[in-house]
């Protein structure tokens, strides 16, 4: 039975496509003592961690760092922290935490990244024809150039974007898709979310109305959208 011209592509397309992603490169984690990296301002510097996640390639050299925030501010009624908290309580631009490329990075767009110190503010994708059916999920994190970055408080939403924008030296944000965590570990472990996205998950402490709390982030460190 001969197939038709269109249907071999798509079929060698698809088994390429499978063959590569089969070959795919695997990623690990390991947790480490370190200070926020010196780039990063010291308002924003003091709110996160004293210790680093390292995201190994597949010759267990690093490809980027992450250091989280210490606990994260949230708005949110005792029914929504009962049900557990999502991204959606989380204010806009909100930071989260802080990355470091040792190596080029590639965001969500597939942009390029060039090596140096961010800071991860939490954003919402636009509810617009432009972005429909380009991520799973609408919240994301926007990559900021820590020596961009100035102080923690929350920015209007357009400067944001813009800022990371320049960070990158392009047209549009760095963005890293984030991942819903809803039974998050205390303890960072990576996962393989397919087709290439390999998301890094943990527990953040969380204060709403004073009251101590957790939410689970699912930030993806590797990974772009198929539509990039």
């Amino acid at each position: 039975m001969r197939l038709l011209p269109a249907l071999t592509l798509a079929l060698g397309g698809f088994l390429l496509g499978s063959e590569s992603h089969a070959q795919q490169e695997k990623y690990t984690i390991q947790s480490i003592e370190a200070k926020p990296p010196a780039q990063i301002k010291e308002p924003i510097s003091q709110l996160l961690e004293g210790n680093a996640v390292q995201v190994l390639d597949g010759k267990g050299e690093v490809y980027c760092e992450v250091w989280f925030r210490k606990s994260v501010p949230a708005k949110a009624t005792e029914a929504q922290v009962m049900n557990g908290l999502t991204y959606q309580e989380v204010p806009q631009t909100t930071v989260l935490g802080a990355i470091r490329f040792a190596q080029k990075g590639k965001d969500y767009r597939n942009q390029d990244v060039p090596l140096g110190v961010y800071t991860l503010r939490l954003a919402y994708q636009p509810q617009d024809g432009d972005h429909m059916g380009t991520a799973p999920h609408p919240e994301f994190c926007l990559v900021v150039s820590a020596e961009r970055d100035e102080k923690p408080a929350l920015m209007e939403p357009k400067s944001a974007q813009d800022a990371s924008a320049k960070s990158l030296s392009g047209n549009h944000p760095g963005v890293f898709l984030l991942f819903p965590n809803t039974k998050p570990n205390p303890k960072p472990e990576l996962s393989d979310a397919g087709m290439g996205h390999w998301v890094l998950k943990r527990a953040l402490e969380v204060e709403v109305n004073g009251k101590k709390t957790t939410i689970g982030i699912g930030l993806t460190v590797v990974g772009h959208s198929p539509s990039a």
